[in-house]
């Protein structure tokens, strides 16, 4: 059992939140654009206050590892990193998919035998997707999709697929013809959705070498051009952000 701080930035969605053997403490999220290098610190601060906690008191960090957006992964990253590093506490990476799927299996909507799918937007026509059963059991490896009319016809032709995040509208249009194709919307990556995961890779030791962990970036960094620059300057441009 332990006192955890979850760090929540691969999205637009910037969320924070303490736990105590597994349950909310204090928690607070904002999903404003990409303005986690503007808040993380600020709402980690005063869900500390909420929580009537300091830093040193907490036992481990936790940080949605990706995939997603490249500036916030490395921000969420980074943080989590800086503060394991100064008061020598355990680093915890949880996947970003698998913890939005842990979400929507406790929902309702969710059938038993219904195949759940999280989606996050990898830019153009590409999603980060996987799929799950409702026990997370790992149906579909994690992988970045060209959306198009086939994909996932394999999947489909088997169960109901929930598909929900960020990436899921830009499937919604292309795939919701197939009656198994299910789509809940305003889903977002959480860190209140990262605790059991957290809190059992806590309790089996199941820590990350602060030397050596980077992020679930899932698509390599890319270089471009922006438009209207000169073009004998290249900027760095994540595919996904």
């Amino acid at each position: 059992m332990a006192l955890l701080l979850h760090i929540e930035t691969t999205t637009e969605m910037c969320s924070v939140c303490i736990s105590k053997d597994g349950e909310e403490l204090a928690s607070k999220e904002l999903n404003d654009g990409y303005s986690h290098a503007e808040n993380l610190n600020t709402f980690i601060l005063e869900i500390l206050e909420d929580a009537k906690l300091t830093l040193s008191e907490i036992d481990g960090i936790a940080v949605s590892k990706g995939p997603g957006s490249y500036t916030g992964l490395r921000i969420g990253v980074s943080t989590a990193k800086g503060i394991c590093f100064a008061l020598d506490k355990p680093l915890i990476a949880v996947n970003t998919l698998k913890a939005m799927a842990l979400g929507v299996s406790e929902l309702a909507t969710a059938d038993d035998k219904s195949y759940i799918c999280p989606m996050l937007d990898a830019r153009r026509m590409e999603v980060y997707a996987g799929f799950y059963t409702k026990e997370l059991v790992v149906v579909r490896e994690v992988s970045a999709d060209i959306v198009d009319d086939v994909i996932y016809r394999d999947l489909l032709d088997k169960s109901e697929c929930v598909f929900f995040g960020p990436g899921a509208m830009k499937c919604k249009p292309i795939l919701e013809g197939n009656p198994n194709a299910i789509f809940i919307d305003d889903i977002y990556p959480s860190s209140r959705n990262m605790i059991k995961l957290a809190e059992d890779k806590f309790n089996n030791k199941e820590f990350e070498d602060l030397a050596y962990f980077e992020p679930f970036y899932l698509k390599d960094f890319v270089a471009t051009v922006s438009k209207g620059s000169n073009p004998s300057i290249k900027k760095g441009v994540s595919m996904s952000r």
